[in-house]
């Protein structure tokens, strides 16, 4: 046989080496024996089991009496010889002696192309009345994040459709910004507008503990048109504690994975507090310690690790928007106070913008971006600061305004703010459906501050000038000699 005939049967060997080395991994990677247990208690929120080996993070299966439909449940920890089990679902069937059968692996979901323009449960079930994807792959719920050391630097910027925010709290490509307020002053209106009018590839909304009469409103009137690029997470705040902290990471593995295809993804998550709640529900039911205001420790180890998942990589980016319903409009409350340490800057909205119909309710200067100075050219910039300086002195001087106590002439940048107040609240309102551009907010906000140094005569700083050429040297003194000494006179 010649060298050409054999080299055909040796890629088959090759092929069948490969093949076989794959299954002996799966084969020694497998569960071979089913493992069962025995409910022996029902505590709450808590199925305690007796004989079921299973991990932490597992999912097993709670076999229902009479009837009722097998209940799939999480290992959350473990009590002496005991395996505790929160349930994914209502724990309808679930008795004395019922066995539990663990399956072997954690909970996936199945991610793909044809996520896009759907709504989903926390566990990746359709609530939309379609049927339920069949494409893509499962992915576990649970990753690390990104190697911080092959995080690309963030340098573009990415338009989030709302002139406030990018001209004065400009967000860059894979930056992760939080959205602090209370409950009732406009977060879910402000991201309806940043998911109609962003320029992200795609958009993963998460909609955690949400009332379930907001849903449908948002997806229809908040969200519009642009659901045929996004995905949307629901778990209303009557879904278990588990489903609605599942619905937080699986948001977050639908967003890696458009990311990992090279995409630059939006991820909404609304809202991070009540992630924390269900949290804090679960770490009190195995017995966790209260720390803070309640919260367990599990909590604040909980919270890095999603938020840190999002962000830019070696390929594709996740720039994520947090909302945060602080507590009693506390902004230094402990779940607020822990995310903002976390996120790259933050934007606050305050109910007294809100009473007053100033939409969004955008409090500027409370408002940070910590990458302002990478995504933003120094012209922008400097106007930005000029235009912050002008709302900061109105609001010292604002009781004495009100009153008619402020004498005009005292203060140059206060009568400057004075008569600039109007065209500044034109440009930081902003209707539900009026869209713009970074580009348009930052000519806005170029020619405000243009108006700035034509009242005080400052402005923004200019561009430095080139130096001026050096005088020319004087001419030495006639007959030479010392030029300390003036030359004498010519008497002829």
């Amino acid at each position: 046989m010649t060298p050409e005939e054999q080299a055909p049967d040796a890629v088959v060997v090759s092929e069948i080496g490969d093949t076989l080395r794959h299954v002996g991994n799966v084969l020694r990677a497998s569960d071979l024996a089913r493992r069962h247990g025995r409910v022996s208690d029902l505590i709450g929120l808590v199925v305690e089991a007796t004989g079921l080996q299973a991990e932490v993070g597992e999912i097993c299966m709670v076999n229902g009496d009479r009837g009722h439909p097998p209940v799939p449940a999480e290992v959350v920890g473990f009590r002496g010889a005991r395996t505790l089990l929160m349930p994914l679902g209502e724990m309808h069937g679930i008795g004395p002696a019922t066995t539990a059968r663990a399956t072997g692996t954690p909970f996936r979901i199945r991610v793909g192309e044809d996520l896009l323009g759907r709504v989903i449960d926390g566990l990746g079930k359709p609530i939309d009345g379609m049927p339920r994807a069949t494409g893509g792959r499962p992915r576990s719920t649970i990753a690390s994040p990104p190697d911080p050391l092959e995080r690309p630097r963030i340098q573009q910027r990415v338009d989030l459709g709302v002139r406030a925010l990018d001209a004065l709290v400009p967000c860059g490509r894979g930056q992760r910004l939080g959205i602090f307020a209370g409950s009732g002053v406009g977060k879910s209106s402000l991201l309806g507008m940043i998911a109609r009018s962003t320029t992200a590839d795609v958009n993963v909304i998460a909609l955690v503990g949400e009332r379930g009469r907001e849903v449908k409103e948002f997806v229809e009137r908040d969200l519009g048109d642009a659901l045929a690029h996004s995905v949307v997470i629901v778990a209303t705040s009557d879904q278990p504690a588990l489903v609605r902290i599942k619905a937080a990471f699986t948001a977050t593995a639908i967003a890696e994975h458009f990311r990992d295809q090279g995409r630059n993804v939006m991820l909404m998550m609304d809202s991070v507090t009540r992630f924390a709640m269900a949290q804090r529900e679960v770490g009190l039911a195995i017995g966790e310690p209260p720390a803070t205001r309640g919260y367990t420790p599990s909590v604040f180890a909980q919270l890095p690790r999603l938020l840190e998942r999002s962000g830019t990589a070696r390929v594709g980016s996740i720039t994520g928007l947090y909302t945060v319903l602080v507590d009693g409009d506390d902004m230094n409350e402990p779940i607020a106070d822990a995310v903002r340490s976390i996120l790259d800057g933050h934007i606050v909205l305050t109910r007294e913008l809100a009473h007053a119909s100033h939409y969004p309710a955008i409090d500027v200067l409370q408002s940070v971006s910590r990458l302002v100075g990478e995504v933003v050219s120094p012209e922008v910039r400097a106007a930005g600061q000029a235009v912050r300086q002008l709302m900061a002195a109105y609001k010292e001087k604002e009781d004495l305004i009100a009153i008619g106590a402020y004498q005009s002439g005292t203060d140059p940048t206060v009568d400057a703010a004075i008569a600039l107040r109007p065209q500044i609240d034109r440009f930081l309102r902003q209707g539900v459906e009026e869209l713009t551009t970074a580009a348009e907010a930052d000519q806005l906000l170029l020619d405000i501050a243009a108006r700035v140094g034509e009242h005080t005569g400052v402005g923004p700083e200019p561009a430095a000038a080139p130096a001026a050429p050096p005088p020319p040297a004087a001419a030495p003194p006639q007959g030479g000699g010392n030029p300390a000494i003036p030359a004498m006179p010519n008497l002829a």
